[in-house]
């Protein structure tokens, strides 16, 4: 017994020395290519098994010829470690590379195609998160570039707003400034009527621009859901009587949530505003609000016969009006994407959907 545990402490020792001497090499060799490191790692083995060998052979006083064999057949062993080190490091090496060009191709706005075959199941989970980063870049690509078309609409569309009003208030100052208007107060009405309009437009660019730049501050209250879908309602009578439009309200539930009372309020405001004039005279616009799911869902149905199927996903993008357009005439597209704004920042989704005769917009928020 003590002869075996005596030929293991000596086995131990010289494979210790020779690990210890590979660590070092690794070391030293960490940034080269892995053939090297396989290379060295069959290399460690082999000659921690020699060591081993040799200094259990030598503490029993071998012959020289046994030692000679034990040599050979410990560099035989070598010698085929190696090949397969160099064989399998190269095959790494060159799926490592193939990987590394499919990188490189959707690093340049390409999209990612994972090579076949990967030899090791890291490498093959490093492609297929590759691949998920492809397709997540191909997403963030595409909204960059509708972002950019909401943009340049929305220039496009503010030069255009701005530029009638504005050449209207030129005209009637240069008429009033020459003494050639025959009716100065209805002048002075127009004008007062214009700048109230632009002033909107600029209200809606800064509310905008707060939204999309994060530094939209809430301040959340416990508001029942009856009273600010009355405010709202109040607020929009009297441009519903002035287009010949109905406002239904009375299926609303007695649901608390917690708000900020002025955003929704403007929320409801805008989407009131947008389907009282986008709804024929002798219409109705129908406002609901009830419980769904742990959530509350207002909603507000219009008769303005619909959007086409294709626009639906583009209702709410800044500065997108379309063929039908969602805004008043006096806006810049800004209405619906104020509205999607506050709602994401009050934790909730705005949505919109045809129904029969018109559209509905929902809005849900978390209960109270």
């Amino acid at each position: 017994m003590n002869d075996v545990l005596l030929i293991a402490l000596f086995a131990f020792l010289g494979a210790t020395a020779a690990g210890l001497l590979g660590a070092v090499v690794l070391r030293l060799l960490r940034h080269r290519s892995l053939v090297v490191s396989f290379s060295v790692v069959a290399g460690v083995a082999v000659t921690a098994m020699l060591a081993g060998t040799l200094t259990v052979a030598w503490a029993m006083l071998l012959s020289s010829h046994d030692l000679y064999v034990i040599t050979t057949v410990v560099a035989m062993a070598a010698l085929v470690s190696l090949a397969t080190a160099v064989l399998l490091g190269r095959w790494v090496a060159a799926r490592s590379h193939e990987l590394t060009l499919a990188a490189r191709s959707f690093g340049d706005g390409g999209t990612f195609a994972a090579p076949a075959g990967q030899p090791t199941a890291e490498l093959a989970e490093l492609a297929r998160e590759l691949a998920a980063t492809s397709a997540r870049l191909d997403s963030s690509r595409e909204r960059e570039r509708a972002l950019e078309t909401s943009r340049r609409e929305l220039v496009a569309w503010i030069s255009h707003d701005l530029r009638t009003p504005l050449a209207g208030l030129r005209a009637m100052a240069e008429a009033l400034e020459d003494g050639m208007a025959v009716d100065s107060g209805r002048y002075l009405r127009q004008i007062r009527t214009e700048v109230e309009r632009m002033n909107v437009m600029v209200g809606d660019l800064f509310e905008l621009s707060r939204i999309q730049a994060g530094s939209l501050t809430l301040s959340p209250a416990r508001i029942s859901l009856q009273d600010l879908v009355g405010d709202a309602l109040a607020g929009a009578d009297p441009l519903a009587r002035e287009h010949g439009v109905r406002l239904v309200g009375d299926r609303i539930e007695e649901v608390p949530v917690e708000v900020d009372g002025k955003e929704m309020s403007r929320v409801l405001g805008n989407l009131l505003v947008n389907a009282i004039r986008r709804t024929p005279p002798d219409g109705a616009v129908a406002v609901a609000a009830h419980r769904s799911d742990g959530c509350v869902v207002l909603s507000v149905t219009d008769g303005c016969g619909g959007i086409p199927e294709e626009d639906l996903p583009r209702v709410f993008e800044t500065g997108w009006r379309g063929s039908h357009a969602r805004t008043p005439p006096a806006g810049a597209g800004l209405g619906l994407a104020i509205v999607r704004g506050i709602v994401e920042a009050h934790a909730g989704r705005a949505e919109v959907r045809n129904v029969r005769g018109g559209c509905r917009f929902s809005v849900t928020l978390p209960t109270a």
